[in-house]
């Protein structure tokens, strides 16, 4: 169970508002660990495990994007409204509003590593550390493996996906069951799902405005504004020290997370082997061996290595 927060609440974003949690004490030392999760749509709660970090001294940020959750919903904009930008714009209107925009270390995952990514490429001054987690460099890179990955699912799997695909009938479900099926394999792989990971999944089924918008009515299948969206020619930029972090059995396959590995300078990519999409909740002790390792290092006077 994830430690209990000391503060929650929301924070204004322009006519809007974004809700977060910490938990741990802002201002008392060690920099914050900024949450952000994926989707794009999704919620904070499948990564609530991450908030363990504070226990060992780290306080942690959590989050969620404006369109859900506990922040703005805006189901009846158009889908221009929701861009890149708009997340950027939150998640630095999110540092600034908690004071801890010139001390802070970025934990970002899917989606959300390549909103981090992006962020850091513009060298903010008080980034000391980015952990990108299970996230492709590239959505058209995505989008090439996720045909190789789809091709390795039963047949009758792989027809009934087409079927509605093509008849746009992807909200039926038929094509759901279908679907569970690849998340069983590439997403989350325990069963049954776990608590957390369950209510984000729900919530995105509840109001899927972002996601159908950005991503599409699936993992593998995106059809949304973001299928041609790519940060590999920004992340040369970071100079912040980087940790990659996916799963042998990722949906993030080797060939979508390797562009972050080539061109990030200063740069370690560690992978779980026993993992899909979430490693926190499939090798929860072992991400927080690494993740613990990573940010003590982070900090010169624990004299730890990495």
């Amino acid at each position: 169970m994830a430690p209990q927060p000391v503060k929650k609440g929301t924070i204004a974003f322009g006519d809007f508002r974004t809700w977060y949690r910490v938990t741990g004490r802002l201002h008392t030392g060690r920099p914050p660990v900024v949450v952000v999760h994926g989707g794009p749509g999704s919620t904070h709660d499948y990564l609530l495990a991450v908030s363990a970090l504070a226990d060992e001294g780290w306080p942690v940020v959590h989050y969620d994007q404006l369109g859900n959750g506990g922040s703005t919903h805006l189901p009846d904009r158009p889908a221009e409204f929701w861009s890149v930008q708009l997340f950027l714009d939150e998640l630095r209107n999110l540092l600034e509003s908690l004071r801890i925009a010139d001390d802070y270390i970025l934990f970002g995952q899917s989606w959300g590593g390549m909103l981090s990514a992006l962020h850091a490429s513009a060298r903010p001054a008080g980034l000391r550390g980015l952990v990108i987690a299970n996230s492709p460099a590239s959505m058209p890179l995505w989008l090439q493996e996720m045909r190789v990955l789809r091709s390795r699912l039963p047949a009758e799997v792989q027809q009934t996906l087409i079927r509605h695909e093509t008849a746009r009938t992807t909200d039926t479900e038929e094509y759901f069951e279908a679907m569970k099926v690849f998340y069983e394999r590439y997403v989350c792989r325990i069963t049954p799902w776990p608590r957390d990971y369950l209510a984000s999944f729900m919530e995105i089924y509840n109001d899927p405005t972002v996601y159908h918008t950005m991503n599409g009515p699936s993992e593998f299948h995106v059809i949304g504004t973001l299928k041609d969206w790519s940060v590999i020619d920004d992340v040369s930029r970071i100079t912040a020290p980087t940790l990659l972090l996916s799963g042998r059995h990722d949906e993030a396959t080797p060939a979508t997370v390797q562009p972050f590995h080539d061109r990030i300078p200063n740069v370690r990519w560690e992978v779980f082997e026993e993992s899909s999409h979430v490693p926190h909740l499939e090798e929860p002790e072992r991400f927080r061996t690494v993740m613990s390792a990573f940010l003590k290092s982070l900090a010169p006077h624990e004299n730890a290595t990495w």
